[in-house]
């Protein structure tokens, strides 16, 4: 077995056991959720609204701040709970509508790779109508 095949079966792993981590989180949530009869307020449109709410709160740590200013760590600690309220909302979502969201991603990433040749855009930030 070469050393790439070693990281492929690493790397496959690795993302089973994460595909995992987030299923058994998904599960808590809606355990969560479901022991508070929250299910009711739960819409696909109220979850996307507070995925964006949350996005837009982590943003707000950025307001009038330089980009070489490095996050001190009660900043950093705020901002990793804006990251658990979007992910937690994320899988809500994703959950209401049956949407694997691994799975999705990895569809989307499929897709950002036709789309985007590395050969053609690599070290360019051009949209891939400009190429």
């Amino acid at each position: 077995m070469g050393q790439s095949d070693c990281l492929f079966n690493l790397n496959t792993r690795a993302s089973l056991l994460m595909h995992h981590e987030l299923q058994t989180l998904q599960d808590k949530l809606i355990q969560f959720r479901d022991d508070r009869d929250w299910a009711q307020f739960q819409t696909p449109k109220n979850l996307a609204l507070s995925i964006s709410l949350e996005a837009a709160e982590l943003l707000e740590h950025f307001q009038w701040t330089t980009e070489d200013k490095d996050i001190p760590p009660d900043k950093r600690d705020n901002m990793a709970e804006e990251v658990a309220d979007i992910l937690i909302y994320l899988l809500l979502f994703a959950h209401r509508l049956d949407i694997d969201p691994v799975q999705a991603a990895h569809d989307k990433m499929a897709k950002n790779a036709a789309k985007y040749p590395a050969d053609l855009v690599r070290g360019k930030s051009d949209k891939y109508t400009e190429y």
